[in-house]
């Protein structure tokens, strides 16, 4: 503990594995690092795909390029300190790393929910204004996007950190997950911490809210231009150009609007509902979006097997 005056900060915190199942971390830990070396090899393989084929240089992968390169970022911040636990029982975590962490985490996620919209946005042009969709998103236009959605996640983050360096702490030190995350640290504090909740939510509405909501809205104009469509076979076509990005929207969504209300509002929901809520948040996404997008996208398995033939030649 650091001593100044009426002043406590703990030196590290304590992270949880799966509460209840601790004897069986091991045998635990072998799905977990299936679910990461997916999300791993998958990732890397999306972005050299994209990367390496010419005729993929279009916005919609160029934006599943930065949706790969997220998810890779997610899963390398979460991997250490859960396979530390399962493996090792590493359970500590230094005060200043945690909230490093748990800066980047949830930077991470905050990109992702952009990068989503994004996507919407791409969807949406390409389905409504299709003869405009290559001079409305140009090469230019999406690495401007893509700027904007790293500098927005970055400043409106900013201040977190600081905000629970300024609190007091005391007694409990033991985190409820196996990473760092903003309500549960600040959840430890015995100081008044109406700032951080205000703030938290103010920014969480303002920006994955907000994400969200327009996401909703280009879905809404997407099918009112489906509608609009001559056949059926024009409807489906158009539709099913979405399925993969809906697909991610809801797997990314879900559970991580799920576990800002347990954080928020779950007092009395068990500790094992709240740890495997958070690990489906940070760990089935990165791992499914690979998949998701290699089977639905037909130009993605096509370049995939076109590197694959090249490599046994």
């Amino acid at each position: 503990w650091e001593f100044n005056g009426s002043f406590y900060q703990p030196s590290a915190f304590l992270m949880m594995g799966i509460p209840g199942l601790e004897a069986l971390h091991r045998w635990i830990s072998i799905p977990f690092c299936a679910l990461y070396l997916i999300a791993l090899l998958g990732n890397c393989v999306i972005v050299f795909i994209i990367k390496k084929t010419q005729s993929l240089h279009e916005p919609m992968y160029y934006f599943l390029s930065m949706l790969a390169v997220t998810d890779l970022g997610l899963v390398l911040c979460t991997l250490p300190t859960t396979l530390g636990i399962f493996w090792f029982n590493m359970r500590r975590i230094g005060f200043d790393a945690c909230l490093t962490q748990m800066y980047f985490i949830h930077i991470l996620s905050f990109i992702e929910s952009s990068v989503l919209l994004a996507m919407a946005f791409d969807r949406f042009i390409a389905i409504s204004h299709p003869l405009r969709h290559s001079s409305i998103l140009t090469k230019t236009t999406v690495i401007k996007i893509g700027l904007a959605i790293i500098l927005r996640g970055m400043i409106s983050l900013l201040p977190i950190p600081f905000l629970l360096k300024r609190l007091t702490y005391c007694g409990k030190t033991e985190l409820s997950h196996s990473f760092c995350f903003h309500p549960d640290i600040m959840n430890l504090a015995c100081a008044d911490i109406k700032v951080n909740v205000f703030y938290g939510m103010i920014i969480l509405l303002s920006t994955v809210g907000m994400d969200f909501i327009f996401i909703v809205l280009s879905y809404i104009l997407i099918i009112k231009t489906v509608l609009s469509l001559a056949t059926k076979e024009e409807c489906l076509k158009a539709l099913n150009t979405c399925v993969s990005h809906i697909c991610a929207v809801l797997v990314f969504f879900i559970p991580m609007i799920g576990l800002s209300m347990i954080h928020r509002f779950g007092k009395d929901v068990p500790p094992l509902v709240n740890t495997l809520v958070a690990y489906t948040y940070l760990i089935i996404p990165p791992a499914l979006n690979p998949i998701i997008y290699s089977i639905k996208s037909s130009h993605i398995r096509e370049a995939l097997l076109r590197a694959l033939q090249r490599k046994s030649e």
